[in-house]
């Protein structure tokens, strides 16, 4: 159990150490030069050694307090270094980014290291989550909201439009729609089941064919999931181009054959009246500029 320090007897010692005068001392902390007088006596009574030796005008320590003096203003020092770090951190500008998990994982976070490049003196914090949040009731400062639109209260701006196709790892054979009973169907399961979700329903119809009804089925309720599930050669799946990038960049996926169908549009969503701060100005600009390097990037 640690000992109970005095410690502001221990913090006028020290300043009476550091300026060789009860006077100074007591300037520096704000009181007067007996009170600094009365809790030095009160840590001489509790150590039972002498720390200071008394003179005319000044004072000066003993050799017990000069043992004691490097010890306390050591400590002291380290007391301060920290709390100037622990404030340092508190003032840096921290911006939050609300997405779906899919996006955060496959499109964000792949982004991150280039937004601390441009904005060493920003931190990013990413906020995943399925079900969109509410901005003026939150810390969040963007949202990216996948869908048509509109969404009142807020102002939105679009990013890209998604773009999905067929995609297998290469490993399955797959080269053409006659192949495509070769192996299930991968099936995202949209939460919200409208006419204009990119499904396979609506690639085969606009491909012009018709899907095998033997065709073995894989479904998912998370896009994440069905990424990882065609990674892993467990199917083909019909998947967002923009979120497979980085798989079909180094050969994990292939896109066999077209064609690409349009999905919903990824908006910048930000709460009524814009940008609460110039962090959040530098983080809206660096999304639109990755946004328009081109189908979201790819």
């Amino acid at each position: 159990m640690r000992r109970r320090l005095p410690l502001s007897a221990l913090r006028a010692f020290e300043a009476a150490a550091r300026h060789g005068s009860f006077k100074h001392a007591a300037r520096e902390l704000a009181v007067t030069p007996t009170a600094v007088s009365h809790q030095i006596r009160a840590l001489e009574a509790l150590t039972g050694v002498p720390l200071f030796g008394r003179q005319a005008r000044k004072v000066a320590l003993t050799e017990a307090g000069a043992q004691l003096y490097p010890v306390l203003r050591g400590g002291f020092d380290a007391f301060e270094a920290a709390l100037e770090r622990l404030t340092r951190t508190r003032r840096r500008a921290r911006v939050t980014i609300s997405a779906t998990s899919a996006f955060t994982t496959k499109w964000l976070v792949p982004r991150v290291a280039g937004f601390h490049r441009l904005h060493p003196d920003i931190d990013l914090q990413l906020h995943a989550s399925d079900e969109p949040v509410d901005l003026a009731g939150s810390e969040v400062d963007i949202a990216i909201r996948y869908g048509r639109g509109p969404y009142p209260g807020l102002v939105a701006e679009a990013m890209f439009t998604d773009w999905f196709a067929p995609v297998a790892n290469p490993a399955l054979g797959i080269a053409s729609p006659a192949d495509l009973d070769k192996a299930p169907l991968i099936h995202f399961e949209w939460r919200r089941p409208l006419p204009l979700n990119p499904t396979w329903q609506v690639w085969f119809a606009q491909a012009g064919r018709s899907a095998a009804e033997s065709t073995a089925q894989l479904r998912f309720s998370d896009e994440g999931h069905a990424i990882q599930a065609a990674v892993a050669g467990q199917g083909i799946a019909l998947l967002s181009l923009a979120l497979v990038r980085e798989e079909l960049s180094a050969g994990h996926l292939v896109q066999p054959f077209g064609p690409s169908i349009a999905g919903h549009t990824y908006h910048l969503v930000m709460p009524e009246g814009g940008a609460r701060d110039p962090a959040a100005t530098a983080a809206a600009e660096w999304l639109r500029a990755e946004a328009k390097k081109g189908d979201g990037g790819n």
